[in-house]
Formats: C-alpha cells, sequence, structure tokens
C-alpha cells in the first residue's frame, strides 16, 4: 500500500501531499495523525522555508473526512472524541508551523479540506475550484477547534452562512469571500503554487517566522508586553538584516542564512 501522506523535498521547499487519490483524498484517521506528524516535523527543521500543501492530482485537494470510515472509528461520542483528538492536534501543528504553508487547491476543497485550508496562510486555487462545509447533510457540528481558523479567516457571519446553508460554491465565490487568496487557470496552479513557495523561499526566513508569529499574537486581545515589543527589533542583531541592507545597496539579490 502506498503512503497516504507524502513529503517530498527540493531545496527550502517542501510539498505534503494528501495522497489517496482514488478516493479523491477524502481523509481518514491515519491521514490526520500523518500530516500532523509531517508538519511538526517540517516546523521543526530550520532548513524548510515553505511548505506546499496538496492533494495528489488536480481532481480534489480534499472533499473531507471518508464517511465510510464512520462506521468503526467515528460511530458514536466516544469514540468521535478520540477521533477529535487526532484532528484537533494536527490543526493545532498547522496553525503554530513556524514555516509559511501555502495551499495548492486543485478541484474539490470541502468540509476536513476546507479546514486544513484555511489554516494555510496562503491558498492558490484553480477557476474550477469548489468549496464549502455541507456537514449539516451528516448531521454534524464543526467543532471549535475546527470552526476557529475558518471564523478567523472569512468572520463569523460569512463562516455561519457556510454552515448553515451548507452550498458547494465556486472559486470567484471563494475569493469573494476571503476564502482564497488567488484563483489562477487550473492548468497554472502548480506553477502559481511554485513560484508564490519560491518568493516566500527568497526571503529571510527568519522574519517570515516572526510575522507569522506576530499575526497570531495580534488575534489575541490582551495588550503586547514590553517583551514582545521589543523582540520586534531583534532582526537588526541577526546576520540576515546584514545580509539584506548590504544587497540592497549593492543591487544584487540577497542569499539569506536564516541566522
Amino acid at each position: 500500500m502506498h503512503e497516504t501522506i507524502l513529503v517530498e523535498r527540493d531545496g527550502p521547499i517542501a510539498t505534503v501531499v494528501l495522497n489517496r487519490p482514488e478516493k479523491l483524498n477524502a481523509l481518514t484517521r491515519p491521514m490526520w495523525q500523518g500530516l500532523g506528524d509531517a508538519v511538526r516535523a517540517l516546523s521543526a527543521d530550520d532548513d524548510v522555508r515553505c511548505v506546499v500543501v496538496r492533494g495528489a492530482g488536480e481532481r480534489a485537494f480534499s472533499p473531507g473526512n471518508d464517511i465510510s470510515e464512520f462506521s468503526t472509528v467515528r460511530s458514536n461520542k466516544s469514540q468521535a472524541r478520540e477521533y477529535g483528538k487526532v484532528m484537533h492536534a494536527t490543526a493545532q501543528a498547522l496553525a503554530e508551523c513556524r514555516a509559511p504553508l501555502v495551499a495548492q487547491i486543485h478541484g474539490i476543497c470541502v468540509g476536513g479540506g476546507l479546514e486544513i485550508a484555511a489554516l494555510c496562510d496562503l491558498r492558490i486555487c484553480g477557476e474550477s475550484g469548489r468549496f464549502g462545509a455541507p456537514i449539516k447533510n451528516l448531521g454534524l457540528v464543526m467543532a471549535y477547534a475546527e470552526m476557529a481558523p475558518l471564523v478567523r479567516l472569512v468572520g463569523r457571519a460569512v463562516a455561519v452562512e457556510i454552515l448553515l446553508e451548507g452550498r458547494i460554491f465556486d472559486a470567484a465565490e471563494a475569493k469573494e469571500k476571503g476564502l482564497v487568496t488567488r484563483i489562477v487557470p487550473d492548468a497554472q496552479v502548480a506553477a502559481e503554487a511554485r513560484a508564490t513557495a519560491e518568493r516566500i523561499a527568497e526571503g529571510a526566513p527568519l522574519v517570515a517566522r516572526w510575522h507569522k508569529k506576530f499575526a497570531r499574537r495580534l488575534e489575541r486581545a490582551e495588550p503586547l508586553t514590553a517583551a514582545e515589543l521589543d523582540e520586534c527589533f531583534d532582526c537588526f542583531d541577526t546576520e540576515d538584516f546584514r545580509i539584506g541592507y548590504a544587497a540592497f545597496l549593492a543591487k544584487q539579490k540577497p542569499k539569506f542564512t536564516g541566522k
């Protein structure tokens, strides 16, 4: 059997593939676990400057959880609670990943697939992309840990609209709602996701991590501490800062070291 979560490396860019194309990359409990493990490992790797998350093939990112699995591992509250622990740990790993995350979205991005995409920093999709979360038709709720990233991304009103109506909508509407960053022709999704990852990877990696950290911190209501405010100036003591401004003055492309 092939691995359902693949990790591919190309220099500072890693790609995590939801690899179950025969089921449109529908998610199983082992896939959720594998995705979390992969993201945690990549987040801890200082050589990784960007992570692309995608589904295998070009028919789907993911339609969400595999319903056929429910009868054995998610058929009652006790089982669902244990399944939820795995899902929510993976959601936390995605949310806390130090490296920027780019979702490369082909086709269907629904339910749990939408939840994963919402946890990425940027979302690139094709014109034929389809989005939604029709879990009301299964008699299920989107738990707090799963709903929170969606609410942060699109706001309460849009998140509630998506969940109450359960419609599947197109890429243009997803862009209008703020679900996706950029729409390109279907044939250009992979190339644009790669170009996006390369632009990120060319920047100072410490700066990318700080920007992600600062953005997460600004979601919390409590005032910033003196130490947090002071951290904004730590970049001036980095080797990357010296490389960056020297390259600018010399009209050269900087080659950052991540130090």
